[in-house]
């Protein structure tokens, strides 16, 4: 996959993208990332890339032309089967979720405009953008922190990036449901003890474990997600229980 950035601070992103998974991935040639500088593009001799916004009010708003013109050369620059989808990150988008990241995870390309001051000129968003994505019900200082989310959640979901399939899919949100505790070694660690059936052996007993505590993490921390999960007749007789004894 392709993904390139526009921003005004490339170098937010240098140490995010340059280390663990996602720098495996680039080295492997799974995932090819660039972060463009927007203010490269200005055609004011400051390099100026803001100005007052028309009717008045509080901030500054990015303007048109150096983010219209970055964005004409990177789509010329681009070899793409169809035309790429075109992120901006804003608290006004559509909340971000693991159904979306699957989605776009199955892009060959993906372009991220990352806001800052009061946001972007409206005519860049009418005109550039597919998807406008938030990724919660809060305010940054720029785009540049979610599209690091969003790229992080896509890039994991494509092929090759994670050794294992597994790794995602039984993770939390991949099934609608919150994951299962983890434990590791020691046995025994100052008192506290692994579940004796994570040692039994017994990989169905383990399964029908993870899956009450994945139910009862769920119903107790995001019980809106019950609503749409595959739900077993079993789960609901669990679930059951659960509410009587939560």
């Amino acid at each position: 996959m392709i993904i390139r950035v526009l921003t005004l601070f490339p170098e937010m992103f240098k140490h995010t993208l340059g280390a663990s998974i996602l720098q495996r991935a680039r080295e492997k040639g799974i995932i090819d990332i660039e972060c463009i500088n927007i203010r490269d593009y200005s055609d004011n001799k400051h390099k100026k890339v803001d100005d007052y916004p028309y009717g008045g009010g509080a901030g500054m708003v990015m303007t048109p032309q150096p983010i219209f013109d970055s964005h004409r050369v990177l789509m010329d620059s681009i070899d793409a089967k169809s035309k790429p989808k075109t992120i901006y990150m804003s608290p006004k988008g559509k909340t971000f979720n693991q159904s979306m990241a699957e989605s776009l995870s199955k892009e060959d390309v993906l372009i991220f405009i990352c806001g800052h001051y009061e946001g972007i000129d409206q005519r860049v968003i009418d005109n550039l953008v597919t998807h406008e994505i938030s990724i919660g019900d809060y305010v940054l200082t720029g785009g540049e922190i979610p599209a690091m989310v969003v790229i992080d959640s896509v890039a994991r979901l494509i092929p090759g990036v994670l050794s294992h399939t597994d790794s995602y899919q039984e993770e939390s949100f991949y099934s609608s449901l919150l994951e299962y505790p983890h434990y590791t070694r020691p046995q025994s660690f100052r008192g506290m003890e692994v579940p004796d059936v994570l040692l039994s052996g017994n990989h169905s007993k383990i399964d029908e474990w993870r899956r009450k505590k994945s139910l009862e993490i769920t119903l107790r921390n995001r019980p809106d997600l019950l609503k749409k999960a595959d739900l077993t007749p079993e789960d609901k007789k669990a679930i059951i229980q659960l509410t009587n004894s939560l």
